[in-house]
């Protein structure tokens, strides 16, 4: 399953050269993920009240072309492996309306629960698998 998300560059999103600052990118990663979750019936928010965590453990990105202020851009979220214990996605952003790459992405969340990891309780864990 993938999820697309559109989002229009702010110019607050735009550093000294008129591009997308790269952090901004890790920020799409998390709209990208936020949004794959909502699309599963997964809220975040009852999640963090059931006392759910899921801290990001590892991050990564590659940048291929800039975006710039204004641009319309395809956040895209593919599923790499949904458990009990993490979550793993893979992401790319495109200019919408073109192919072109403009950075990828990977991300992986584990599930914690007053501070050690756990299994994700099944009522989570049965939406979750539906993004395989």
């Amino acid at each position: 399953m993938t999820v697309k998300t559109i989002h229009r560059v702010k110019f607050f999103d735009t550093d000294v050269m008129g591009v997308v600052h790269h952090a901004n990118y890790i920020r799409w990663f998390e709209t990208g993920r936020v949004e794959f979750l909502r699309e599963l019936g997964i809220d975040l928010n009852e999640m963090m009240s059931d006392g759910i965590l899921f801290p990001i453990v590892e991050i990564g990105a590659k940048f291929r072309a800039p975006a710039k202020f204004d641009d319309d851009v395809e956040i895209f979220t593919t599923a790499e492996a949904l458990t009990r214990a993490k979550m793993q996605f893979r992401y790319e952003i495109r200019k919408r309306g073109e192919d072109k790459l403009l950075a990828e992405g990977n991300s992986t969340n584990v599930f914690t629960s007053g501070g050690k990891i756990c299994r994700l309780p099944e009522k989570y864990s049965e939406r979750l698998a539906k993004g395989l």
